[in-house]
């Protein structure tokens, strides 16, 4: 079980090339005037589907790109460390299926930012640990939850017109399916206490014997088996006792 929890260098290395990217891009189009805005997704056309897999590089402003690269940097790292035989592909297909509902259900408008894919992380940790039922995932959920539970505002429509709410949509939709249809491993809590066990009986258990009803620490009546008190105290031989008188050693008077 430890062993799927192990740090390694694509811990840290993973997120922070992703993110680094996407400053790399926006530099170009700072440095070179470029425009990358077009490469979006264009809902329900064919040239906007380009944008399904280029809309999570673009950022309209430094702004846009900022407010997305920190939840990047924890959410990617977390998905990495906890959850690294799946981090592949929740990133990669979770890039392509958010996209791909955006372009179904999107405004006549271009979506990009990589706010889809936080979406799709927020509810893939979110979900995919309590499922597991481990406490560790759980936690992580929690804590998810915790800090981008306010997100959940933003997938509705009018909440903000300048945001792509269906991106958002898409990302949480998405997120969820990955967490029910990926496989992990059954994470069960090492046994180390018999009172862990399920078939666990208190009453069988002679440290919990010590305490009453109430709680209170009482010892153990002393159990004696009759036949064996029996057998070392009684007898059916008659027993005879003779006194003997010590006689006095003249020899050797201290005897």
């Amino acid at each position: 079980m430890e062993k799927d929890f192990k740090y390694s260098n694509s811990v840290i290395a993973l997120p922070l090339f992703f993110v680094l990217f996407l400053w790399f891009i926006y530099w170009l189009e700072i440095r070179f005037d470029f425009d990358f805005v077009e490469n979006g997704i264009l809902p329900r056309t064919f040239s906007g589907l380009q944008g399904v897999l280029f809309s999570p590089f673009i950022h309209s402003d430094i702004n846009h790109l900022f407010s997305n690269s920190i939840p990047l940097l924890v959410l990617l790292t977390a998905l990495q460390f906890f959850y690294r035989k799946q981090s592949f592909y929740v990133i990669v297909f979770g890039i392509a299926l958010s996209g791909l509902i955006t372009w179904i259900i999107g405004r006549e408008s271009y979506h990009i930012g990589a706010s889809g894919l936080i979406y799709v992380l927020v509810s893939f940790i979110f979900l995919k640990g309590i499922l597991t039922k481990y406490y560790r995932l759980v936690s992580l959920s929690l804590s998810v939850i915790m800090f981008y539970g306010g997100m959940i505002w933003y997938v509705f429509p009018k909440v903000d017109e300048a945001i792509s709410w269906e991106g958002h949509l898409g990302g949480m939709i998405s997120g969820f399916l990955f967490a029910v249809f990926l496989k992990t491993p059954e994470y069960h809590k090492v046994i180390k206490y018999d009172w862990e066990r399920p078939d666990y009986d208190s009453s069988e258990d002679k440290f919990m014997q010590r305490f009453d009803e109430n709680g209170n620490f009482v010892n153990l009546p002393i159990e004696i088996d009759e036949d064996d008190f029996l057998s070392y105290y009684t007898s059916n031989f008659p027993v005879d006792y003779e006194i003997v008188v010590k006689q006095k050693n003249e020899l050797n008077p201290e005897i």
